[in-house]
């Protein structure tokens, strides 16, 4: 019996195999094997020799077989509702980092904040036999909280906190976001209040807890308008021609507009300046996310800032110690938030009201 033939590029016309990347190299088959799964136990030089062998024999990985055989997909799938927000995308890029680098990929699928859409996706992921998912949000449909918990796959939820979670949790409180931008507004001195918001179920949440907390001090009358789909910047110029059309407004001083995305307030901010309405003196505009542009509109923009890098971050680590049968990783974590004064809110005694 004969052994395949390699062609010119050294690839087999039976598939290039393991040992053939290894032979090439000049090492054993066990640190090839290691170099694909185990990059960081193996020094750099040899990860370098292998990989170009892998390059010029065109090697691809069987992950197949490798799952098989330990019962391991090396498949982590993250679910997000929308990537072009740089808070999520700030998550999901410190996710991949810290899974790639022990050797997981990373499946990334995108829900729109749509439960039932999220439902399809979960059929899909599970399907593939992951070993673990990270989800955005507490809130699924019944039939995906119990697919995921009949599955025992680790499961770690973010961007929220909650009495019941599937499984593991990193997030914030929602809740107390409204009540402390709300406290921060009224040791401000505003005292007129409009609300702009797009039926994401978290966004909603806030606003909910903004406006019972202002009632609480005894301020009701709050206009609010909620946009359907994904916050942009004309959800924020609408929503201000539309509350600029009450002009019983435009006399008592000035109307501090609170917003559930930053794209939103950056809308309004955008509409203010076509009007030339003064910021904060006549309109003050408060964002939630610190989003990459925040710190450069004009004016800058006062807003809520969560740290996106290290939610992605710990819900990896908080995987990898579950994965990896390090111990029992914690149930749950709270990266709470900050709030950012910046020029678009300002004490109303250093604007002259």
């Amino acid at each position: 019996m004969t052994g395949k033939k390699p062609d010119s590029n050294g690839r087999g016309s039976g598939g290039v195999t393991l040992s053939d990347v290894a032979r090439l190299a000049g090492v054993a088959p066990m640190t090839v094997s290691r170099c694909l799964n185990q990059p960081d136990s193996v020094r750099s030089e040899t990860r370098l020799k292998v990989q170009r062998a892998i390059d010029q024999t065109g090697y691809v990985q069987n992950r197949l077989a490798g799952s098989l055989a330990t019962s391991r997909s090396r498949l982590v799938a993250v679910v997000l509702p929308m990537v072009t927000n740089p808070i999520f995308s700030d998550t999901f890029e410190a996710i991949n980092e810290c899974l790639t680098r022990s050797g997981y990929q990373v499946l990334l699928g995108i829900s729109g904040y749509q439960s039932e859409q999220e439902q399809e996706l979960l059929d899909v992921i599970l399907s593939r036999r992951p070993d673990g998912i990270i989800l955005t949000g507490t809130l699924h449909t019944p039939a995906s909280r119990n697919r995921l918990r009949a599955s025992r796959v680790p499961v770690v939820e973010t961007w929220d906190l909650s009495p019941e979670p599937i499984d593991m949790l990193v997030g914030f409180s929602h809740e107390q976001v409204g009540r402390e931008v709300a406290h921060h507004l009224l040791a401000l001195g505003y005292r007129r209040f409009a609300l702009l918001a797009v039926n994401d179920p978290r966004g909603l949440r806030r606003a909910e807890s903004f406006i019972q907390t202002l009632a609480e001090q005894g301020i009701g009358n709050v206009a609010q308008q909620v946009f359907t789909g994904l916050p942009t910047l004309a959800h924020g110029r609408s929503g201000l021609s539309v509350l600029l059309d009450d002009d019983s407004r435009s006399t008592q001083g000035p109307l501090m507009i609170v917003c559930t995305s930053d794209t939103i307030a950056h809308g309004v901010l955008t509409e203010a300046a076509a009007r030339g309405i003064q910021v904060p003196q006549q309109v003050a505009v408060m964002g939630f996310g610190d989003m990459n542009f925040a710190s450069h509109t004009f004016p800058a923009l006062s807003t809520v800032r969560i740290d996106g890098a290290l939610m992605g971050d710990c819900a990896a680590r908080m995987l990898l110690e579950r994965m990896q049968e390090q111990g029992t990783a914690s149930d749950a974590r709270d990266i709470g938030f900050s709030l950012v004064q910046r020029e678009s809110t300002r004490r109303l005694d250093d604007i002259g009201q």
